[in-house]
């Protein structure tokens, strides 16, 4: 799908969803929010770095990570999950970028991004899913993360990164970067504030309705993992890295209200592959 027709797409199921759910203000908050990415200062400039040093950032990272907990070695999962991952994702305002998703062998429940598109599900998390909706909605949480450059954010306060023209505007490797950043671990698990993971959560909801999906997927998944012991290892790290399940439902709650009652979004509950 080249440029246009993703936009002409977007702009469809965006008029689709203008008709059945009022004032729709979810959507009006996403493109306030590309707006001001656009802004002198906003995210997309944060730094003036360019979107092949943001990949070049996400790939090591991605590799650190992935250094310590491989992808699951299922071909057809990944490449499901690759499928419903890129759908969504050509919903958002970065339709173009080259995004890359995939279930990793851990029995941790949580998801990561990390900035260029580089989105990782444990398969800890993929086993409680119901649905393809419930999918498509944390993949469109961590999209949100991307979209907003909220990870390359705590890089500069962490003062973890010099961003600008010193990576691949010098020609730095990446073993330099690597360097610079440590372990793409860490930083993927660093807790983000709460008002990025509320964001989130909020673009995730809409790029899933986008796609047509159930708009309730995400508070699913937020309500099973709300229901796992506080005290349950496969969790910890998401409870420590994350606002509590409940209050992201809660959350979102208000924001959703009834605006997504008419949507009639899909679950394809037949179509999510059954994990090995």
């Amino acid at each position: 799908m080249n440029k246009l027709t993703a936009k002409i797409f977007v702009i469809a199921a965006l008029a689709l969803l203008l008709q059945t759910a009022q004032a729709f203000d979810f959507g009006q908050e996403l493109r306030n929010a590309a707006r001001e990415l656009q802004k002198p200062g906003g995210s997309a400039n944060l730094g003036g770095y360019s979107e092949e040093e943001e990949v070049a950032i996400g790939r090591q990272i991605a590799g650190n990570l992935l250094g310590a907990a491989p992808l699951v070695q299922d071909k057809k999962l990944q490449k499901y999950v690759n499928n419903v991952g890129r759908w969504v994702a050509i919903q958002s305002e970065r339709p173009d970028l080259v995004w890359h998703f995939g279930v990793i062998d851990s029995s941790d429940i949580n998801a990561f991004a990390a900035p260029g598109g580089y989105i990782f599900v444990t398969r800890g998390l993929y086993k409680l899913l119901n649905d393809e909706a419930e999918l498509a909605g944390v993949l469109a949480h961590e999209i949100g993360h991307v979209i907003s450059k909220h990870h390359l954010k705590i890089l500069q306060q962490g003062k973890m990164l010099d961003l600008g023209s010193k990576l691949l505007g010098k020609q730095v490797g990446d073993d330099k970067i690597g360097r610079l950043i440590g372990s793409g671990a860490e930083i993927v698990s660093r807790s983000l504030d709460k008002g990025a993971e509320f964001e989130a959560d909020r673009i995730g909801v809409v790029l899933a309705a986008r796609a047509g999906y159930d708009a309730y997927g995400l508070p699913g998944v937020l309500q099973e993992i709300g229901h796992t012991a506080a005290d349950d290892s496969s969790v910890a790290l998401l409870f420590k890295t994350h606002p509590h399940p409940d209050d992201r439902l809660a959350k979102l709650g208000e924001a959703m209200d009834s605006r997504f009652d008419g949507l009639n979004g899909q679950t394809a509950a037949k179509r999510l592959y059954k994990i090995k």
